[in-house]
């Protein structure tokens, strides 16, 4: 079934957005496939300065997702893969949405967002680093026209995880 898409707005996030994030973010079910629980607001502190560091040094971040009614929603957008392993020095897009506006088309909304501004910026490629058992995040993948690239185990936690790439540029 083809719906319309929700309006949702992309901006840098603000000191104010950690906030917003650690109480969006509060909760097991979001959690899920990130350590499984909540993280202390300083990590939310420090994640959203380091995303304001990026735009201004890539023209890309992770940026805060706004719906229709100026509400925080949730994070999505790029940045270098930041691990020592998997696909080192590739530019990963991702997203992080709150539980109450699951379903909704928001996270494949603001993806597509996320891929004509780092489109625009000059990436030529990205992937998406998936844990195998999430279902929903996926979906998005697919949506966004994304093809599984390869099959992995994380190293630290020893989870299974898809690898997904999307060709950004034409030759």
């Amino acid at each position: 079934m083809n719906r319309a898409l929700p309006v949702v707005r992309l901006r840098v996030p603000t000191d104010e957005d950690a906030v917003a994030w650690h109480r969006v973010f509060d909760d097991p079910d979001v959690m899920e496939f990130h350590g499984g629980r909540s993280a202390e607001l300083s990590v939310y502190e420090e994640l959203t300065a380091r995303q304001r560091r990026h735009d201004a040094e890539h023209g890309f971040c992770l940026w805060t997702m706004v719906d229709e009614d100026d509400r925080v929603i949730g994070f999505t957008g790029a940045q270098p893969w930041p691990q020592d392993w998997g696909p080192k020095g590739d530019i990963e897009i991702g997203w992080r949405l709150g539980r109450a506006h699951w379903g909704k088309g928001y996270v494949t909304a603001a993806a597509r967002q996320t891929l004509e501004r780092v489109r625009a910026a000059g990436v030529a490629e990205v992937v998406a680093m998936v844990n195998a058992r999430n279902a929903r995040s996926i979906a998005v993948t697919e949506r966004l026209g994304m093809r599984l690239d390869e099959v992995f185990t994380t190293p630290v936690s020893r989870q299974r995880g898809h690898c997904y790439r999307l060709p950004l540029q034409q030759a």
